[in-house]
């Protein structure tokens, strides 16, 4: 029976078969609870059977890849777990290691086979034959690969939808402030004291009886006194100056608006009908 990657036979495999999820990257631990890899990938046969999980040990046995059948592996697909049912640090290290280039034949699935099976193996297969790569059935080993249909193939998957409310912001432009200057006139007066000289003349009678000196009297002609009259006028010119300073900046003012929405969630409903057992993970 040829074996391939789970993405060979199936390319959506992660919708078709796991509904939008995969479990690749999942956990693997043993049954101590210590983590021992992670899942690397699916390998099914060319029906559809889904026979191995290809597990990449990683720091537990320096990253080799090892193959465990599905019959030993338990899925929580809630925590995202893969634990490996009665596979020890040993067994591991004695298997074949994985390849993904290589081809899972008969040979190499019979290496890991005969790790895995236990020392009851030989009693409780003694009365049904030998067989060969032509007449093997993944039946003889029911133990390895029987519950394949119960964690894998028959997985049912149901989403629970939640409404959330989402805020986003839009900015927009709320409008334009433009900021210039004009020019304006007006009349303006000042008041300029300016001074004027003008000249006084006095005559003021002798006293009577006064006597000149001799030779002081010359009674000449052309004797002129000149006194030299000034007087201001007023100049005005215009000066400009500082007025002010302006300052133009924006600050940002928050708010907080509230919005409000109906929204919805579902629940989960469980009916029984009888006996029915429900193993709940709550």
């Amino acid at each position: 029976m040829v074996l391939a990657k789970i993405a060979d036979l199936y390319p959506n495999y992660k919708e078709d078969i796991f509904g939008g999820e995969d479990i690749k990257s999942f956990s693997v631990y043993d049954y101590t609870n210590d983590k021992i890899g992670s899942v690397h990938d699916i390998i099914v046969d060319d029906s559809g059977r889904f026979r191995y999980l290809v597990i990449d040990t990683g720091f537990w046995i320096f990253g080799k890849k090892v193959l465990l059948p599905v019959g030993r592996a338990s899925i929580d697909y809630s925590q995202q777990r893969v634990y490996a049912k009665g596979l020890t640090k040993e067994q591991a290290e004695s298997l074949p290691e994985y390849d993904d280039d290589m081809t899972v034949d008969y040979d190499y699935e019979e290496r890991v086979r005969t790790i895995y099976r236990g020392e009851d193996y030989e009693a409780a297969t003694a009365g049904a034959g030998t067989v060969d790569r032509d007449t093997y059935n993944y039946d003889r080993d029911a133990s390895l690969y029987a519950h394949q249909e119960e964690d894998l193939d028959n997985r049912q998957n149901l989403k629970l939808y939640e409404e959330r409310l989402v805020a986003n912001k839009d900015r927009f432009r709320a409008g334009t402030v433009s900021i210039g200057k004009r020019v304006e006139t007006e009349t303006a007066s000042v008041a300029v004291p300016v001074e004027k000289e003008r000249v006084v003349i006095e005559r003021n009678a002798a006293v009577e009886g006064t006597v000149v000196a001799p030779g002081e009297a010359t009674f000449g002609e052309g004797e002129v006194a000149r006194v030299e009259v000034y007087e201001e006028t007023a100049n005005v010119e215009k000066q400009a100056f500082v007025r002010e300073e302006v300052n133009v900046r924006k600050e940002v003012e928050q708010e907080t608006v509230q919005a409000r929405e109906t929204i919805r969630r579902e629940e989960l409903e469980v009916e029984t009908d009888g006996d029915a057992v429900i193993d709940r993970d709550l």
